[in-house]
């Protein structure tokens, strides 16, 4: 699945172009690699770093269908403290 519309329907920004511009600032990273494009590919596992209210770490337990309800969103993912590892 494409980072900008996971981000999206987990609900951690409120659009998909909000999406593209976090990943523009290029302070997103997928396992540790800086992402490049709202394109990059995300994958269940995947541990994502991003710049929102300070700094989320996520990892990526499943797929939504779309965007739904938060308490759907939540079971997408789970959020990593920061000295967690990958």
């Amino acid at each position: 699945m494409r980072i900008d519309r996971y981000l999206h329907c987990i609900r951690l920004v409120k659009s998909r172009t909000l999406a593209q511009g976090v990943i523009d600032t290029g302070h997103v990273r997928i396992d540790g690699k800086r992402v490049e494009k709202p394109s990059d590919q995300v994958r269940v596992g995947s541990t994502i770093a991003l710049p929102l209210h300070g700094q989320v770490r996520v990892r990526v337990l499943e797929f939504p269908e779309r965007r739904g309800p938060a308490s759907q969103a939540r079971s997408c993912y789970e959020e990593l403290g920061p000295d967690s590892s990958n």
